[in-house]
């Protein structure tokens, strides 16, 4: 990512995938705080597509209460549309930024970036988001997207990138998990993906994590999307999050994060997700989306 970039910003006000309300307004706190005008200060050239046409809660048949894919069609028609739009904007040469929303989204952003390219995926969240119909305690799809977009999964879901898996497993890196679900942490121990937790950050430091992290993710030919959840972050640091988590990382190592992947040149496209406006301290959070964006995008401190 260099100065003078385009970038495409797109929101998914949607939060059918979350078991709390109120993530649907995520796109709208974030730009609230700035993010275009801030990513323009820093010499991008920024297209904002709006938000996509999404259903509400209000106006969707509720499933019922067995169920363990819960919104399945309206969720799996929204990042289908998504994923299209995704990519042909990666086919103009835009780097896409898209704003959630629940973090089911990323179903249809990875998927979109990766259609017409091998990417590599890193994905920083508190969770591990790989369970699968079988193996969740909810049925909500926010806590299944790197399993769909690894190959598990439903039908639905897992084919938007024109392929399965949308991305290889040996070639996906998960950081900074602390929270995850029994059956979830089976699937995970047999998967090839790369799993950095909280443990792995205490002992070795966030530096060490993301240099291994990159070199992984960065085996694809084309580069990598990134999915970044904002409960991640220590619950202290970012309070309007739908599902937080003690013990999470500093604001500070957010930021380390993310200017390491500015530094590597190799991201392709990334969504900020989870930003939930009801839970939050005065935006403290989506303001802090839009500066660990702007770090991601190769803000500086000199």
């Amino acid at each position: 990512m260099t100065v003078g970039s385009r970038i495409a910003i797109i929101g998914v006000p949607i939060d059918l995938g979350a078991g709390r309300r109120g993530v649907d307004m995520g796109p709208s706190a974030i730009r609230y705080a700035g993010l275009s005008r801030r990513l323009c200060e820093l010499g991008h050239h920024v297209i904002d597509f709006g938000n996509l046409a999404t259903p509400m809660v209000e106006t969707t048949p509720l499933p019922p209460p067995d169920s363990r894919l819960r919104y399945l069609e309206p969720i799996a028609e929204v990042c289908a549309h998504l994923a299209n739009l995704v990519a042909d904007v990666a086919a103009q040469a835009m780097l896409p930024l898209i704003l959630g929303g629940d973090h089911s989204i990323a179903i249809g952003s990875a998927s979109g970036s990766a259609r017409y390219r091998r990417l590599g995926l890193i994905w920083i969240d508190a969770h591990a988001d790989f369970n699968d119909e079988r193996t969740t305690p909810s049925g909500n799809i926010h806590g299944m997207p790197l399993a769909v977009l690894t190959g598990r999964g439903h039908p639905l879901l897992t084919g938007l990138a024109g392929r399965v898996p949308a991305f290889e497993p040996g070639q996906v890196v998960l950081i900074a998990v602390r929270d995850l679900d029994p059956l979830e942490r089976e699937a995970l121990r047999a998967a090839s993906v790369t799993v950095f937790t909280m443990h792995d950050i205490d002992r070795r430091g966030m530096a060490a994590v993301m240099e291994q992290a990159l070199t992984i993710a960065t085996q694809a030919a084309d580069g990598f999307h990134l999915s970044f959840d904002l409960d991640v972050v220590d619950p202290r640091e970012a309070p309007g999050v739908g599902t937080p988590v003690n013990g999470g990382i500093s604001a500070r190592e957010a930021h380390l994060a993310m200017e390491l992947i500015a530094e590597s040149g190799a991201l392709r496209s990334l969504d900020i997700v989870e930003v939930n406006p009801i839970l939050d301290e005065r935006n403290a959070t989506a303001e802090l989306a839009v500066e660990l964006t702007l770090s991601a995008l190769g803000k500086r401190i000199l």
